[in-house]
């Protein structure tokens, strides 16, 4: 049994080791390689294409897997422990799949549903601007009706795959009322800059998008003018915060196995440091809270699964647990690597810097704490 995952039933565990698997042969040798580079090939796109992975919420009848929510958040853990960028890259596509599956027209859903789930096109979301990231009700992006069409003016940033994406779910006002839309890449008047050299996920591809005299047809509407935010992307969020939770989970079970296999190996004073007191505490730490994180993913999956109300409070505690515990456990695994940890030829550098990136990416720590509080608040 893999280190940390006790939490799991045998069934669960079965279905993490497939994805596990999958993850240690396409993502795991290459992913330093792609974090230096600063980009993902589209082989590993087409990888989880061909594995069911990008179709894992779309429903059947349009090609995809209709996974359980458990079993999607199985397999974003089994990923984010391969490469936060190519689970960034699930996540953001996930979200667009799963937004044109409930929002979409029956027009919508049959042309795009089957691109999506097999990976001929990838999906980006597009609502954070310069002036508006956890604020969603600044943005400034713009439709104006023109005929057939609407046109649409204003910028993006920080869209995770946005280098690359074939389509665009992108959020702008329709006369005041927030609207989505979904933009393919090469509509005239949309132009795309790649943001390079960020902090953390540094192969997610991130881009800047502007939008001067974008036409797009009216029936690039997804759902009723004026269901922008509130409908739409408050449920790709919620869904965004789920995957990211997982993924955090992911990242820090490597962290813990990468601990665990120096700290037996590497040997100071005469005995492997993880027989000193001190490392065993970070090792204890670590596992500890990799194991509690996956349990409030597994509860925040399964009230999902079954509709529960309590369930959006569910995933904004996963998301805020599971990512600060991330962070601690790669701030952790530097120390236990010592110089070592500093290296950019192994991952534990690469582990600290994707950790603060869940810390801000779906709502950062202090936007969770601020509506943890207010959802417990209301619910006493």
């Amino acid at each position: 049994m893999t280190a940390g995952v006790q939490s799991l039933t045998a069934g669960q565990s079965k279905v993490l080791q497939e994805f596990r698997q999958f993850a240690e042969t396409e993502i795991v040798p290459f992913a330093g390689g792609w974090d230096r580079a600063g980009r993902l090939p589209r082989s590993v796109i087409t990888a989880m294409a061909e594995a069911g992975h990008l179709g894992a919420l779309v429903p059947v009848e349009y090609s995809g897997s209709a996974s359980s929510l458990v079993d999607f958040g199985l397999l974003n853990e089994a990923i984010g422990y391969g490469c936060s960028s190519v689970r960034s890259v699930l996540t953001v596509h996930s979200m667009v799949s799963q937004a044109v599956t409930r929002w979409g027209s029956a027009a919508q859903r049959r042309h795009w549903l089957p691109r999506l789930a097999g990976g001929r096109w990838v999906g980006a979301f597009a609502l954070s601007e310069p002036d508006a990231g956890s604020d969603a009700g600044r943005i400034a992006t713009t439709a104006t009706p023109d005929g057939a069409h609407y046109v649409l003016d204003g910028t993006k940033k920080w869209i995770t795959y946005g280098q690359a994406a074939d389509v665009f779910l992108v959020f702008a006002a329709i006369g005041g009322r927030f609207s989505a839309f979904l933009v393919e890449r090469d509509t005239p008047g949309l132009t795309v800059a790649a943001l390079d050299d960020m902090l953390g996920t540094r192969a997610s591809m991130l881009a800047q998008l502007y939008f001067d005299g974008c036409r797009v047809p009216r029936d690039a509407l997804l759902g009723r003018p004026g269901f922008g935010l509130a409908a739409v992307a408050g449920a790709a969020l919620d869904f965004g915060r789920y995957s990211v939770a997982w993924g955090a989970v992911g990242l820090a079970q490597a962290c813990l196995e990468s601990s665990l296999r120096y700290a037996s190996q590497r040997k100071q004073f005469g005995v492997p440091i993880a027989e000193h007191q001190l490392i065993q505490r970070l090792l204890t730490d670590m596992a500890t809270t990799v194991s509690a994180s996956r349990l409030l993913c597994l509860q925040a999956g399964e009230l999902k699964d079954t509709g529960h109300p309590d369930a959006l409070a569910a995933v904004w505690m996963a998301k805020y647990f599971a990512s600060t515990a991330a962070s601690r456990a790669a701030t952790d695994t530097v120390q236990i690597h010592g110089a070592r940890g500093c290296d950019p030829a192994g991952p534990a550098q690469r582990f600290f810097r994707d950790a603060k990136v869940m810390e801000i990416i779906e709502g950062s720590t202090q936007i969770q704490q601020t509506m943890i509080a207010q959802l417990v608040l209301q619910a006493a």
